[in-house]
């Protein structure tokens, strides 16, 4: 009897850090620059005023987004080093404990006691700080801050998602802005959704539902809101 070699596992953990940022960039351009605009077109019937506010939006959103992202992300990264910097010093200063800490860490996750000060040890020998800094702080290559990917991808993925409402006005009748830019952006967002499961490997259709759904929130509102000031005015 042959036995089989089972089939390589395929996991999507290591394209957590860029694509939540990319998920949420490309969302983000998608749905607050077509709300704008549908608020824009609820409010005048102008092309260039939509045009512009649209434009204006692009712009600001993508630049608000890459500094929101490199703050936020660097903020996690000097923790992090922080944290990396306090291991170090207390391995320096008192490795017995750390070698007893890191071992009682392995009993718990069902480790036999000799075993795991075994695992401990050996694990210490060949890099301390690294494997303190994975099973005791849960820092690790997949998991560590990157804040210029987040920042670059954040900004690019704005500037693609808030691309396409603006080319939908641009080819749109003026009358009929409003709904070719609202069908337009759901049914991008609802591929968004489908892309970004796809890639981290969950089930694309609730992801599409769950985007569409808030994206046609936030657009209805902006619509009702320019109606409103458009009234006023």
């Amino acid at each position: 009897m042959s036995l089989t070699t089972p089939a390589r596992e395929h996991h999507f953990v290591h394209r957590i850090g860029w694509l939540r940022a990319a998920v949420l960039g490309a969302n983000d351009g998608l749905v607050s620059t077509a709300s704008l605009i549908v608020g824009v077109a609820a409010a005048t019937p102008d092309r260039t005023s939509i045009l512009l506010a649209g434009v204006a939006g692009l712009v600001a959103g993508a630049m608000s987004m890459a500094a929101g992202e490199y703050v936020s992300v660097s903020s996690q990264s000097d923790t992090e080093r922080a944290d990396l910097e306090t291991e170090r010093r207390a391995l320096e200063a008192a490795p017995e404990v750390e070698l007893e800490e890191l071992a009682q860490i392995y009993e718990g996750r069902g480790v036999e006691a000799g075993l795991a000060r075994q695992v401990a040890s050996q694990l210490m020998n060949h890099d301390s700080l690294a494997t303190h800094a994975r099973d005791e702080l849960g820092i690790s290559d997949i998991s560590t801050a990157r804040p210029v990917q987040a920042a670059l991808t954040s900004a690019v993925t704005f500037s693609v998602g808030a691309g396409l409402p603006l080319a939908a006005v641009a080819i749109a009748p003026v009358a009929h802005t409003i709904p070719v830019v609202s069908l337009a952006s759901l049914a991008s967002l609802g591929l968004l959704g489908a892309i970004a499961a796809r890639a981290g490997g969950a089930g694309m259709g609730r992801a599409a539902v769950r985007v569409m759904f808030w994206g046609a929130l936030a657009m209805a509102v902006t619509a009702g809101v320019g109606t409103l000031f458009g009234t006023i005015a």
